[in-house]
């Protein structure tokens, strides 16, 4: 055999050699996008990426919306503490149910510990007896004056639904009835800072 035979042999399988290692290189970065982009399109998300309430697209200004609260003041959306307010809107009647899940609310707000100050639950509806106010303290009662939250209020009687204002008075998010006390508290410590 000629030494001019194996020289195109060697130049040969080292050519190949290389396009099939420019082809795993180039595999390393496609294939995991088209994976992505597989899982995505079949509408697969990561836990902890998607928020447990509604997000409302684009945020709705609310801060020159009128609330009275309980003791005749004027709720004021923008305040120096530059708090997120939790709004808690309940269907025709508050009873039992509705107030215990105002009772989980506060317990809830104390599980975020030092950022628990950073947001106020108020509640818009049918007047509550004081004593009960008192005892879900620091919930702060008021009524929707011009009714711009009754689209978002739970649709059944006795039960509860949430929304979520930033501290500039946009409304950022909605919670149905029957919504999920936990997803509430694993989205809030992402916002309430």
């Amino acid at each position: 055999m000629s030494p001019h035979i194996d020289n195109d042999k060697a130049v040969h399988a080292a050519r190949n050699r290389n396009r099939w290692m420019l082809i795993g290189v180039v595999a390393v970065f496609i294939v995991p996008i088209l994976f992505a982009i597989a899982l995505h399109l079949g509408g697969w998300e990561p836990k902890g990426t998607k928020a447990n309430g509604t997000l409302i697209d684009p945020p709705k200004q609310v801060d020159a919306i009128a609330i009275t609260m309980a003791d005749g003041g004027k709720f004021v959306w923008r305040n120096p503490q530059w708090q997120w307010t939790l709004l808690a809107l309940p269907g025709t009647n508050c009873l039992q149910r509705c107030r215990d899940e105002l009772a989980d609310l506060v317990r809830m707000r104390a599980t975020l510990g030092r950022n628990a100050e950073r947001l106020r639950l108020v509640y818009l509806g049918p007047a509550l007896p004081a004593p009960l106010l008192a005892a879900l303290a620091p919930v702060q009662a008021g009524s929707d004056d011009t009714r711009a939250f009754a689209d978002l209020g739970a649709r059944r009687d006795d039960e509860l639904a949430l929304a979520l204002v930033d501290p500039g008075g946009f409304l950022m998010m909605r919670y149905a009835e029957g919504y999920d006390l936990g997803g509430v508290r694993r989205d809030l410590p992402k916002v309430v800072k």
